[in-house]
């Protein structure tokens, strides 16, 4: 596990992203060069990437977008698909999480264990006070299953109305017939939630990758202290700084 400091990793990261997002989910991917997932956001980011022990090779990455960058760059990259109006009002430090993946081999081993103990470490180093993000979900036919997983969510993860976002593009009139009131939810929204995380309202469509997005927030101070200990002991002290990889000036 390592954040990223040279351009060839970095480049390395967003070629797993092509693969996973463009070849293997079909996602329409809005990038300038072909084999690489790539946008502007990525130069503001920190990566965090998990090489394959034996091969070297990256299996699972991550990009970490902290307010001071966000206030360079001017906006967030969930703010294409949410008002952020309530995130943006939070006292404290901000971390944004997105683009991630992990290789389709990997999928259930522990790579994505290994990349929220990065995750983890980062916001402990940095004084991290909020986490968000967005988390998938797949829409279904007449966007059944994406029901199905809210109904979950609503009853079991969702945070108080002043932290609620606005959809771009929400989801409308979609009730989730009874046989897929139990659908799994998916890998990343559970992680999300065993540490505390809550949905910050209703989701937005995106049509690129043909799911809805629920915006997810951690209030850092509501951890789930056993997952906390689990992924910090995981990731050792400052094991993710293996090269230097600054913040921008404000």
């Amino acid at each position: 596990m390592e954040l990223a400091a040279r351009a060839e990793t970095i480049r390395e990261a967003q070629a797993l992203r092509y693969r996973v997002f463009g070849q293997e989910l079909g996602a329409k991917l809005k990038t300038a060069q072909s084999g690489l997932d790539l946008d502007e956001f990525d130069d503001y980011c920190h990566h965090l990437v998990v090489r394959e022990t034996k091969t070297g090779q990256i299996v699972g990455c991550t990009r970490l977008l902290h307010d001071i960058n966000a206030r360079r760059l001017g906006r967030w990259y969930s703010e294409s698909e949410f008002d952020l109006g309530s995130i943006r009002n939070l006292p404290g430090r901000l971390l944004e999480v997105g683009r991630t993946c992990i290789s389709a081999e990997c999928r259930h081993g522990s790579a994505i264990a290994v990349l929220w103990s990065g995750i983890a470490s980062y916001i402990h180093l940095h004084g991290i006070d909020y986490l968000f993000g967005c988390a998938s979900v797949p829409l279904g036919d007449q966007d059944h299953l994406a029901a199905a997983v809210m109904s979950r969510l609503r009853h079991q993860a969702m945070a108080t109305q002043h932290l609620h976002v606005t959809p771009r593009s929400p989801l409308f009139n979609s009730q989730a017939p009874d046989n897929l009131l139990d659908t799994p939810i998916p890998a990343l929204l559970k992680a999300y939630i065993r540490l505390g995380a809550k949905a910050c309202g209703e989701p937005c469509r995106d049509p690129d990758f043909n799911v809805a997005d629920v915006l997810m927030l951690l209030d850092v101070d509501q951890l789930n202290p056993t997952y906390t200990r689990h992924f910090l002991d995981r990731a050792g002290p400052n094991s993710m700084y293996r090269g230097p990889a600054h913040l921008n000036s404000a």
